[in-house]
This record gives C-alpha cells, sequence and structure tokens, in this order.
C-alpha cells in the first residue's frame, strides 16, 4: 500500500506486510541512482516483495532526488521523514503491527549512503537535517553503498553526484560534507554490513573497505561481506546469490 509522508509528490513510500496478524520487524528499503531523479523506489520494490515474503515488513521509500527538488538538504530531510513516519501514519496503515524496536534498512548504491546515513542520526547535532530522531535503526545493510563522500567527489564517481547532492565539492561544502558522509559520522554505534562486488565498475568496493576499516577503528561493529566476480546491479535482482546475501545479512 502507498502511504504519503509529505506534500511533495516524491514524499510517499510503499508499504509491504507479511501475512498474519501478529508484530513484525520493520525493514527500510533506500533505493539508489546516484540521487537522482531518474531513478525511482520501483527498484526497491522487488525487494520489499521479497522481505515481505519471509515474515518481515518493508517500507520502500522514495524521496526528493537531484533534478526533482533534491539536493541538500531536502533529500536528507525526506529520509528521515520516512523513517520517522513508521511511528505515524505508516503504522496507522499497518494495524499497530510493526515493531519500532526492531528497524532495519538496507540501501544499494546512494541507498546505501542513505540508509547508514540514517542509521547515525542520533548522533547528528541539534539543529541539522535529520537530527532528533523519532524512530532509530537499529542495523544496516550497504549494498555497494557510497559511503565515503568526500572520497566519492574526488574521484567523481557517477560523474560528480556527489558535488550535485551537496553542491559543490567538499572544499567547498566542508560542512555539509561532514554531516552527510558516513564516515565522516563515525562512530554511529550501530551493526552496519557492507555488501559490495568485487567486480563492481559502478561504485568501486574501496568505498565498502575504507568505512569498514573506519568503522572497526572507532569500535562500531562493521563487517565487509566481498562477493567475487560480481557486478553493480546483480545486489537488487531477487535472482541471485548477491540478494540472497544481502538478505540473509539483514534477517539473520
Amino acid at each position: 500500500m502507498k502511504i504519503t509522508y509529505g506534500a511533495d509528490p516524491s514524499q510517499l513510500g510503499e508499504l509491504h506486510l507479511p501475512a498474519g496478524t501478529g508484530p513484525v520487524p520493520v525493514v527500510v528499503v533506500v533505493h539508489g541512482g546516484y540521487w537522482r531523479a531518474a531513478y525511482g523506489y520501483d527498484l526497491g520494490t522487488p525487494l520489499a516483495a521479497d522481505l515481505a515474503n519471509r515474515g518481515v515488513a518493508a517500507w520502500n521509500i522514495e524521496y526528493r532526488r537531484v533534478g526533482d527538488g533534491g539536493g541538500w538538504p531536502a533529500t536528507f530531510l525526506d529520509v528521515a521523514a520516512a523513517v520517522d513516519a513508521l511511528a505515524g501514519a505508516v503504522q496507522d496503515a499497518a494495524g499497530g503491527r510493526l515493531d519500532l524496536n526492531d528497524v532495519r534498512a538496507v540501501g544499494h548504491s546512494a541507498g546505501g549512503h542513505l540508509a547508514v546515513w540514517a542509521a547515525g542520526r542520533p548522533s547528528l547535532p541539534a539543529g541539522a537535517p535529520g537530527a532528533g530522531p523519532a524512530v532509530r535503526l537499529t542495523r544496516v545493510v550497504s549494498q555497494a553503498g557510497v559511503l565515503d563522500l568526500v572520497g566519492a567527489s574526488e574521484l567523481g564517481l557517477g560523474g560528480g553526484a556527489s558535488d550535485e547532492l551537496l553542491g559543490g565539492p567538499s572544499a567547498a561544502q566542508p560542512e555539509r560534507y561532514a554531516l552527510a558522509s558516513p564516515l565522516a559520522r563515525l562512530p554511529i554505534g550501530r551493526p552496519v554490513t557492507c555488501v559490495h562486488g568485487d567486480a563492481d565498475v559502478t561504485v568501486p568496493i574501496s568505498q565498502s573497505e575504507t568505512y569498514v576499516a573506519a568503522a572497526t577503528a572507532t569500535g562500531d561493529p562493521a563487517v565487509l561481506v566481498t562477493l567475487p566476480g560480481v557486478d553493480h546491479f546483480a545486489l537488487i535482482d531477487v535472482s541471485t546469490t548477491a540478494w540472497a546475501a544481502c538478505r540473509d545479512a539483514l534477517l539473520g
């Protein structure tokens, strides 16, 4: 079922509920596409349906993207609002079935960035976009996530997608990068599993390697799952063992 969390056409999500009537954990599904409007939450629909078939609720969210009113801070405000809506409109639509003490997230590519960023919201300074969460994530699976925005900017990943998202390179927008990049927000105190194929040419595996090394150095529980020969998009193909690895990390 589709549920809105704001007035903008992109401020909505799709709730997938498993069969039954009892309480269930929730997984927030965050799609990728280098934060650009050309890509939408339909990318997450097969993942959400598969998760619901395995006994958890899935909240597949849309958000304003670059080229459609997104960027800083709109994209971040939307993701925060979509997660917090679990305690309001989404819980109401679910008939109170959502266990808000067990809210997980899975995100692909740019969605991996947003999912891990959302897990770190409790440590954001007051007044920052997304600070003061009503709902806290308990764990995250990043699927080939863009977790080091400074590094992504320096490498020009996605044709300069990080610069588009934050309004310039890190040298021009240091405060935004410090608030928006998961690598800069460590430690977040939440388990993060980074699943990444070593044949990924869209988001290099070094993004996950760098994050996991830095996270574990701060004491955060972070794990890297390297998938030999796997490319960027196999992770969101529910017929693949790559998706199965993501799902196992999420539900295990």
